[in-house]
């Protein structure tokens, strides 16, 4: 087994002092069954002592940094969290997201609200459902916020760090046209969107490279597809979202793509190599791509965290292999 030294395995989030996990653990599957305009946007039942356990075995395993957001579960992912973490907070980086408005008794997500007034608002709850008294990063969860309103968010969020309420700030967008206007405040450190095999995302990593600023890499796995747990007959339940919604290419009509699994097979002797898993090798493939990124694979259980921190030990894959994988899939 290779190893990697501990450079490797940590990052400096932007140009801030804050340093955290190169993997961290995205917290929406354990917030449990929620709506978004009556349509389920979660992932199903979910077992929150197995949660917690979890998130306290990762900590076990090196990992320090904690994506998650008020809109999981309308708050039951960051209660969770919260408890979770309560014994660790001082050696972990808790990131959470705001904008989503909702209905926490019938857990659905109604609109959005940008407002510094509603931010304020959203801030505080978060950081009692939390139960801590500063939040390490603090993000934007809008993504399609037009570039004109986001000023005054970035603004509202440098008052935020003033206040000592929260310590740095970033965006969870796609637009890699959006990541400017943040990147001109002194205390946004991030950007959080999609990266994974079949979305490389090279607009968005690049901008990070130009502003000097951390990528935190949502769909890693793809969902899970990229965990090898699929098969073209695998079917999912009507109330995980990989079933329902329709901005995600993974699955289709709560099965996964056909043609995706095709393209895995064709690299998946690549992303085995030195004794990965195929979820190890798909993270490696994300540090060996871009030595900014964050990638944040949500999980259920205290295995599939197992699985995923081992990767940390097996580094990224080697430029070659990288280039190989890429040339496979076509996304040179």
């Amino acid at each position: 087994m290779q190893t990697h030294d501990n450079a490797s395995t940590t990052r400096r989030l932007g140009r801030s002092d804050l340093e955290a996990s190169a993997l961290g653990l995205g917290c929406w599957a354990i917030g449990g069954p929620f709506t978004m305009f009556g349509v389920p946007d979660g992932w199903g039942e979910i077992d929150d002592a197995e949660s917690i356990r979890a998130v306290k075995r990762a900590v076990d395993l090196g990992v320090t940094f904690f994506d998650t957001a008020d809109a999981y579960g309308t708050g039951h992912s960051e209660r969770v969290l919260g408890q979770a973490l309560a014994a660790h907070r001082d050696r972990v980086v808790i990131a959470t997201k705001f904008g989503y408005t909702y209905d926490e008794d019938k857990r659905d997500l109604t609109g959005s609200d940008t407002s510094p007034a509603y931010i304020r608002r959203a801030c505080e709850a978060s950081l009692r459902r939390l139960g801590t008294d500063y939040i390490d990063l603090y993000q934007l969860h809008v993504g399609d916020l037009p570039a004109a309103e986001a000023a005054p968010v970035r603004d509202t969020l440098e008052e935020l760090v003033e206040a000592g309420l929260i310590r740095a700030y970033g965006w969870s967008t796609d637009d890699a046209g959006k990541v400017a206007v943040f990147a001109e405040g002194p205390h946004c450190v991030s950007i959080q969107h999609d990266l994974n095999l079949f979305t490389p995302a090279s607009d968005l990593l690049a901008a990070c490279e130009r502003h000097g600023l951390t990528s935190i890499n949502r769909t890693p796995l793809g969902m899970g597809l990229l965990t090898g747990k699929f098969r073209a007959d695998s079917t999912l339940p009507a109330d995980d979202v990989r079933a329902n919604a329709p901005w995600q290419r993974w699955f289709k009509d709560g099965r996964p793509s056909a043609e995706l699994l095709g393209k895995l097979e064709s690299v998946r002797e690549i992303l085995r190599s030195d004794g990965r898993s195929l979820a190890q090798g798909a993270l490696a493939w994300i540090w060996g791509t871009s030595d900014r990124t964050i990638p944040i694979p949500g999980f259920r259980t205290v295995a599939q965290v197992e699985d995923n921190a081992g990767a940390l030990a097996l580094g990224p894959l080697k430029p070659d292999q990288v280039a190989e994988v890429n040339a496979l899939l076509g996304t040179e």
